[in-house]
């Protein structure tokens, strides 16, 4: 399996899996229901790994040519990490409830988990889009074959 099927088969199901959980999240916060809950979050968390975790360093390989690949390799995970860090801290405050008598005292009130999620999916499902942006390279360039690539 090349990595463009790894990428698109990852953020595809990740995307419907968030969905799942987003739209019914108050089913999911039932007591009877956390192992779903928790199967749903593992298998999130497996296709991120699995799909566009994977291919993080194989797609600046394939489209920078041989002599730029360091530089464009290190400026594509420097801006990865660089979301991350946004994303995270961006999740700990939308997260809390928008209702200020159940929101922590420490934070203010943001959008609740609900609309996280969903908005989760949405990145994802922006991530699947922007896959079918990337070239491919059907042939590799003539640097990989003097390299011994």
């Amino acid at each position: 399996m090349d990595r463009f099927a790894i990428q698109v088969m990852g953020f595809f199901f990740m995307t419907i899996f968030m969905f799942v959980l987003a739209i019914p999240y108050h089913h999911w916060t039932k007591d009877e229901n956390r192992i779903g809950f928790i199967l749903m979050c593992s298998l999130i968390f497996f296709l991120a790994n699995f799909g566009p975790n994977s291919t993080t360093f194989v797609v600046p390989a394939e489209i920078f040519s041989a002599r730029l690949h360091s530089t464009c390799q290190i400026i594509s995970a420097v801006a990865g990490k660089a979301a991350a860090i946004v994303g995270a801290y961006g999740f700990l405050y939308a997260s809390e409830s928008r209702y200020p008598k159940t929101t922590n005292t420490s934070y203010p009130a943001g959008i609740g988990i609900k609309y996280i999620l969903i908005i989760l999916a949405v990145v994802y499902a922006l991530g699947l889009s922007f896959t079918f942006l990337v070239s491919r390279p059907q042939n590799p360039p003539a640097e990989y074959h003097r390299l011994g690539a």
